[in-house]
């Protein structure tokens, strides 16, 4: 996808990625993403069509006008090619509002350490640049390779728990937690 003549903003910068807000020209690629049943086989959204995935860019745009913060584009920095997203979000867990942390990825960029990069990342510009004081991130037990993210980036306890009509491990750490564990 082409980004001649946009303005794009680079929030969080790692190595081998960038992340940034989503910008209307993500539909195409992120429909590709998001469609691919094995990349939402854990998802409560399902496979998203284009309508779908148009909704939830439209849903990252508000959350990011509302609260300053929402699921971010994660770009390929060598090839310029989207990734997938991650970030938080607002999310109802038993009728409490929670700091979320979810993500996506295409296939092609598993088991590379994407992840994780990512995801703690994301962490970081939470806890210190957003202010956050807690963040959760809710894994199904059958999904070892996000669960395996989320322990290799700190969180480490976790409760079992309902959510959608689905079991899940609800992980939470807290900014102290964080802060102790990165350094």
């Amino acid at each position: 996808m082409s980004m001649e003549g946009a303005i794009i903003m680079w929030l969080i910068e790692t190595e081998r990625i960038q992340l940034r807000r989503f910008l209307d020209q993500d539909l195409v690629d992120l429909t590709t993403i998001l469609s691919d049943p094995e990349v939402m086989r854990f998802s409560i959204r399902g496979i998203c069509d284009q309508k779908a995935t148009r909704s939830f860019i439209e849903g990252c745009l508000a959350s990011y006008s509302e609260y300053g913060f929402g699921p971010l584009a994660i770009v390929d920095k060598g090839a310029g090619d989207l990734v997938g997203f991650c970030g938080i979000c607002y999310e109802m867990v038993d009728e409490c509002r929670e700091v979320s942390l979810g993500y996506r990825l295409a296939r092609r960029y598993w088991n590379q350490g994407l992840a994780t990069e990512a995801n703690s990342a994301a962490l970081e510009h939470a806890f210190t640049q957003l202010g956050v004081e807690s963040i959760i991130t809710l894994i199904q037990p059958e999904n070892p390779a996000s669960w395996k993210v989320a322990e290799k980036i700190g969180f480490c306890d976790y409760t079992e728990m309902t959510f959608h009509e689905r079991h899940v491990r609800c992980y939470r750490i807290t900014r102290e937690q964080w802060l102790q564990s990165s350094e």
